[in-house]
């Protein structure tokens, strides 16, 4: 059997909601000297790159979440043309809606409609077009963007499990984003619908949007938020961020000409995908 089978295997008995509060609760601590301890220890081990920060001292962060979803300089993500990375991170799989399934990982797929929360209208309006597939590792930065201008119409909690989503869990876990935790965004764009579903995922914390602030975890069933007042934001501009990291499923209404054919690749926010 191998290593990242194993892997995925152990993670089915896991208690994933109590160890992830856990984990949160630590990230959460203020004591200088073990959040310092934390801090200096994960960017020694993960290698991160602390000159682009907007705050490049890891000690003047409050706690080890501040410090995980730290705020960039201004000019470290240049936005480029067309649909742009909502993330750094690895874009892993993209394509085509078809027959309502989108893909997981070679040989893997996944319903559209399981991954809106059984929404059946919802898997209707994307089918035919693309999705993209962008996995956050934990050096990258965690803040999510607009990968393009957009009015939000509804965001949709869905409850689930928290199993790990790197590339070894992924190859061995079935249906891996339509079964964890995740909360969906619909938007309206200029070049039609959009979603951005952001997954949660083993030790993931916490993830949070700009309008409605941290939005995980909640209990019970699939929960439809709307909003009295519309809220619009242009691309590039910060839409959420994870709390540890994890991944974000793009899914558009109109197909996507990709940029290029080159699956798992690294990419970084605001970075050209391709055009709708």
């Amino acid at each position: 059997m191998s290593f990242s089978r194993l892997f995925s295997l152990i993670q089915y008995p896991v208690p994933h909601h109590l160890l992830s509060r856990l984990v949160g609760r630590l990230a959460e601590c203020r004591q200088p000297w073990l959040k310092n301890q934390l801090i200096h220890a994960f960017i020694k081990r993960f290698k991160v790159n602390m000159s682009e920060a907007l705050e490049a001292d890891p000690s003047a962060y409050a706690t080890f979440n501040d410090f995980f979803t730290r705020a960039l300089k201004a000019d470290a993500r240049p936005i480029s043309e067309g649909l742009v990375s909502p993330a750094d991170g690895t874009l892993s799989e993209f394509g085509r809606i078809e027959a309502g399934q989108l893909i997981q990982a070679k040989g893997h797929y996944f319903s559209a409609m399981a991954l809106f929360g059984g929404d059946a209208d919802a898997a209707k309006r994307y089918q035919g077009g693309s999705f993209a597939t962008v996995y956050l590792s934990p050096r990258d930065y965690h803040r999510v963007h607009m990968p393009l201008t957009g009015t939000l119409t509804e965001m949709v909690y869905i409850p689930g499990r928290l199993f790990s989503v790197n590339a070894a869990t992924t190859q061995h876990v079935p249906n891996l984003f339509a079964r964890n935790e995740r909360l969906v965004c619909h938007f309206d764009t200029e070049h039609g619908p959009m979603a951005l579903v952001l997954v949660g995922a083993m030790i993931v914390a916490a993830i949070e949007t700009v309008w409605a602030g941290q939005v995980t975890p909640l209990s019970g069933d699939v929960q439809h938020i709307r909003f009295d007042q519309p809220i619009h934001l242009e691309k590039g501009q910060e839409m959420g961020r994870f709390k540890l990291g994890s991944t974000v499923v793009m899914a558009f209404a109109n197909p996507v000409e990709f940029s290029s054919s080159e699956h798992h690749r690294n990419v970084q926010m605001g970075e050209s995908l391709g055009h709708v």
